[in-house]
């Protein structure tokens, strides 16, 4: 079992920054890939940015790319996502992944490749 807990969410104006932490346990750190995601009301959860387990590789989705940054730190067991630029349309619940499956440096974009999920954490963005 991985265990997550995401932090970092709040309210922020547009063209604010927020940095969300989401702190891992349960399974050697370095031996997963790890992903953020996020779900707007009414809508389905998305894919944001994933890392591969030595963080190395990273993938965003388009509509962040540029703005958003995730990092890791395997001695801390926590992964990061550094949101910059934020507008209104960022506003959602923001989870954190863990993919236990995923090859050395390999990171995975689709929710159903990923085992464990924290609990969210809000992000408001207001005009």
């Amino acid at each position: 079992q991985v265990q997550l807990v995401e932090s970092g969410g709040g309210l922020v104006q547009a063209g604010g920054s927020l940095r969300l932490s989401c702190a891992a346990s349960g399974r050697p750190f370095n031996m997963l890939a790890m992903g953020w995601f996020r779900q707007a009301p009414g809508k389905e959860r998305e894919f944001v940015a994933a890392t591969s387990r030595r963080g190395v590789d990273t993938g965003y989705a388009a509509s962040v790319k540029g703005r958003f940054t995730i990092s890791r730190d395997n001695a801390k067991n926590t992964v990061y996502l550094q949101m910059n630029s934020l507008k209104p349309e960022d506003t959602a619940v923001y989870y954190c992944a863990a993919d236990f499956q995923a090859v050395f440096n390999v990171y995975r974009v689709n929710l159903g490749s990923y085992d464990y999920w924290g609990q969210g954490t809000q992000v408001t963005v207001s005009s």
